[in-house]
C-alpha cells in the first residue's frame, strides 16, 4: 500500500501531474492545493467556483486514471500535520544546486 500526497498549485498543468502520479501506482492519494484563500471551500465568486470545479475534476481523473482511491483534500499543509506519505508529487521542477 503507499499514500501519495498530490500537490497541485494554480498554474500547474494538471494532465501533467495526473500522469505522474499514475506512473507511481498509489492506493491512497490526497489532494493539497496549494495558495488558496482559507473560505475557497464556501467561495461563491467565478474563482471559487471554478476552483471547486477544477477539485472534483482532478480528483475523479486521480481516481479513473490510477485506480487509486482519493482519501482527503487539504488547501493548506497545516491541515496535514501529523499526516505520513510515502511519496510527494508536484507541479515544480527540480532546480540544479
Amino acid at each position: 500500500m503507499s499514500d501519495l500526497l498530490a500537490t497541485f498549485g494554480p498554474s500547474d498543468s494538471d494532465a501533467e501531474l495526473i500522469s505522474e502520479i499514475a506512473r507511481i501506482h498509489p492506493t491512497r492519494v490526497t489532494v493539497l492545493i496549494e495558495n488558496v484563500e482559507p473560505g475557497w471551500a464556501f467561495d461563491e465568486t467565478p474563482g471559487g467556483m471554478d476552483l471547486r470545479n477544477r477539485l472534483a475534476a482532478l480528483m475523479a481523473a486521480i481516481e479513473r486514471d490510477t485506480g487509486a482511491t482519493v482519501t482527503g483534500l487539504a488547501g493548506s499543509r497545516d491541515q496535514l500535520t501529523g499526516w505520513r506519505f510515502d511519496r510527494e508529487v508536484n507541479g515544480r521542477t527540480p532546480v540544479a544546486a
